[in-house]
């Protein structure tokens, strides 16, 4: 979505690089280096399909190798250009290095409407574009690793996976050669959710900090707070259902593609999901109010609101009649340069997409381990860990029969505590670590420095930072 007057995604993204390092103090020509995006590789190739050849464009950037490999995962949508996948790449350098991920930052996409494709079609699709980056160096476990995006998912990654393992049959590592793969075929428990989750952990994290809370103007936690999700796809469905379920937040409006549905006493986030996947939209749902004009739900009164879906759907048009005072950015780039100014000067915080949906690429990063190491978390030390716990549980029971009627140990204490940790649980506990410390990391710059206006500047302030450090310590 672009507005008159208003800076491109990639332009917001320079925009905003260049405020932060206006107030670093960076050596001589690294800034550029940081910059720049390193190469950007175009391919055009033909797939017959429906008894004709199709010629298909795709492409595949590399922003940054301060850290090898690259990450970044590969979008479907009739609207990738060269523009959109270098400020991506670039937005994955910088996400990178704030959630201590140890990776350079690289994006791709081709274009295509996979709606528009049956299956097989799509694989054919997928196989030929995977060879095409392949054989260029341009997937590689060791070099550089895609993952899902708008209009892929583990279908994708899988057929991406098989495909360089049959072009590489003595690489021992092929299964590391793409991430968010379905779990059979070497992919991680939690990695479909990671990013709503991560969104949830993020909100949890800004919640313990009475400070953040009263700049937004907010009070207490997140339990009874209203949200407004735009997009319920596999982000805004996940980051809804987590902050319903276990905050006991309020889902009072939910906007999708052909309009939007408002409750103010909430909105059944499953019973939404399962109609858009059986009518293709929110349109005839029954328990809400309907409003054709999804655009202007996002102007209604709302404690959080959560952009999960497009770019710039908030912009210069629409930002001054927001009224949110808490804004968590799910999607890359919904709040464009001219818009942020507007809502930063209505004293409206604004977590920032390059911190708030990192939980993609630091699972993602989970699962790139696990496929290099060639075990699953958990099974070194699960029953070990189960072993010790029960030496604790005995003892108790000891205690408890000396005792009698004067101790006993509260109901349900022993399965729980018994249960070793699994894969999942796991996966769940880096990700709120990391989440936790990349956001104190923020928050730090932000209320340590007067120069820094709002969490947006601190993320890229505490991220190119890192990523300088990294040059210079290879001697750039």
């Amino acid at each position: 979505m672009s507005v008159p007057n208003e800076p491109t995604f990639r332009e917001s993204v320079d925009l905003m690089f260049n405020r932060a390092v206006d107030i670093m103090d960076l050596p001589p020509g690294l800034e550029e280096k940081i910059r720049v995006c390193n190469s950007t590789y175009t391919v055009r190739f033909g797939v017959r399909l429906r008894g004709k050849v199709q010629t298909f464009v795709g492409y595949r950037s590399v922003h940054s190798e301060h850290m090898e490999p690259v990450k970044g995962g590969i979008r479907y949508a009739l609207g990738v250009n060269q523009d959109e996948v270098e400020a991506l790449a670039a937005l994955m350098t910088y996400k990178c290095a704030l959630v201590e991920t140890p990776f350079g930052g690289s994006k791709g996409g081709l274009c295509i409407d996979p709606r528009q494709y049956e299956e097989h079609e799509l694989e054919l699709i997928t196989r030929r574009f995977t060879y095409e980056l392949a054989k260029r160096d341009l997937i590689s476990p060791s070099q550089n690793v895609p993952a899902p995006d708008m209009g892929t998912g583990e279908r994708e990654m899988a057929w991406m996976a098989d495909q360089y393992a049959r072009m590489n049959t003595s690489e021992i590592n092929a299964r590391a050669c793409v991430t968010g793969k379905p779990l059979h075929a070497g992919g991680i428990a939690g990695r479909v959710e990671a990013t709503g989750r991560g969104i949830q952990y993020a909100l949890r994290e800004f919640f313990r900090h009475p400070e953040d809370i009263a700049m937004s103007g907010l009070t207490g936690t997140l339990d009874g707070k209203r949200i407004i999700v735009q997009g319920l796809g596999n982000v805004g469905y996940h980051a809804a259902k987590f902050l319903c379920g276990e905050d006991n937040s309020v889902i009072t409006g939910i906007v999708e593609w052909d309009g939007a549905l408002v409750n103010p006493k909430g909105l059944d986030v499953e019973a939404v999901r399962q109609w858009i996947i059986d009518n293709g939209g929110v349109k005839g749902y029954k328990d809400a109010e309907y409003v054709e004009d999804g655009s202007k739900v996002l102007e209604l009164d709302c404690d959080i609101l959560i952009p999960a879906a497009l770019e710039g759907v908030i912009n210069l048009s629409n930002a001054a009649r927001i009224k949110a005072p808490l804004i968590i950015e799910a999607a890359n780039g919904p709040i464009t340069a001219g818009a942020d100014d507007i809502l930063n000067d209505k004293g409206c915080v604004i977590i920032p997409d390059m911190y708030a949906n990192a939980g993609g690429v630091t699972v993602s990063y989970f699962e790139w381990v696990k496929n290099l190491s060639h075990i699953r978390f958990g099974r070194m030390q699960r029953r070990q860990e189960e072993s010790r716990h029960q030496l604790v549980v005995d003892e108790l029971e000891r205690l408890d029969r000396y005792l009698g009627d004067a101790w006993s140990m509260t109901p349900d204490f022993k399965s729980q505590y018994l249960r070793g940790a699994d894969e999942l649980e796991l996966v769940r506990s880096g990700l709120d670590d990391t989440m936790r410390i990349a956001y104190q990391a923020m928050r730090e710059v932000w209320h340590s420095r007067d120069d820094v206006p709002n969490l947006r500047m601190a993320a890229y302030l505490v991220a190119i930072g890192r990523v300088a450090q990294s040059y210079q310590a290879k001697g750039i």
